[in-house]
């Protein structure tokens, strides 16, 4: 067994600044949310995914593959919903087993109008601290660190 690489100070300075950006970014964002239109994050993160969809209905594991959760959290949440009358699920026609999200008109006004202020937390916090040049380069470092993720999913875990 190799050595562990641990990180240099500096490493570990950016990675507890990094830990700290994703913890309060996602924070503000979900008091934004919750204060301008009620929603949660998570109901946001299935919201806007069905709303670009060009008819505003979603295989249910495309949706949970299109925000990376697992199909009980889909569903739970999707679950919660439904009672708010955010979504329906229907019948898939390809598939028995599987199931279709849709968009109700509720959904999509309710979407529609918690988007201007979304969009502007994230301009806000995220890209007007930045030049256009330091948003391209973080752009850029973005992708090659999930080039990275991608290209060694799996290695080295557990071993």
């Amino acid at each position: 067994m190799s050595e562990p690489r641990w990180l240099t100070s500096g490493e570990a300075e950016v990675w507890t600044r990094y830990r700290l950006l994703r913890r309060e970014l996602q924070q503000a964002q979900d008091q934004q949310l919750q204060q301008d239109s009620g929603l949660s994050a998570a109901d946001y993160a299935l919201l806007a995914p069905l709303s670009e969809s060009s008819d505003g209905v979603m295989r249910a594991r495309d949706l949970g593959n299109e925000v990376g959760w697992e199909r009980s959290r889909l569903s739970h949440q999707i679950s919660r919903m439904e009672k708010r009358g955010l979504v329906v699920r229907e019948a898939c026609a390809d598939d028995a087993r599987g199931s279709m999200v849709r968009l109700t008109e509720h959904g999509r006004s309710v979407i529609k109008a918690a988007a201007p202020g979304h969009a502007e937390t994230v301009k806000r916090l995220f890209f007007d601290p930045l030049t256009p040049a330091e948003a391209e380069l973080l752009g850029h470092i973005i992708e090659k660190i999930l080039g990275a993720i991608r290209s060694g999913a799996g290695e080295g875990f557990g071993q």
